[in-house]
């Protein structure tokens, strides 16, 4: 489901990366029993940042949208991306000063399976 909304004043710094010029967010709710791994990744980044939305954005890098995992891993190789989530799959570059994003922090067991 998709709707257009103004985000609140007071809820515009921390919802940044979704607010728009014209302070609008675009919607898309999800139901655990229509996508029960993408509804824990978002419950999983509510639990850790207290925010509970996360952008959902094209997947492309001056090209068609990423259709298939083919794609998604030829994009992720030759970006500068640093996490790729295809499924119950999460691979994680190592970042430049050598600490993976696991040992940063990040662990994939926040998300439920």
């Amino acid at each position: 489901m998709l709707h257009v909304y103004k985000i609140r004043s007071e809820k515009r710094k921390e919802l940044c990366a979704v607010n728009h010029v014209d302070d609008t967010g675009r919607l898309q709710t999800v139901t655990r029993d229509e996508n029960p791994l993408y509804y824990d990744l978002i419950a999983a980044f509510h639990r850790r940042t207290g925010i509970p939305v996360i952008l959902n954005t094209s997947f492309n890098e001056n090209e068609p949208i990423v259709c298939t995992p083919e794609e998604a891993i030829d994009c992720f190789q030759r970006t500068r991306m640093d996490v790729l989530a295809i499924g119950s799959h999460l691979v994680m570059k190592p970042q430049h000063d050598g600490e993976s994003l696991a040992a940063a922090g990040t662990k994939s067991e926040d998300v439920k399976r």
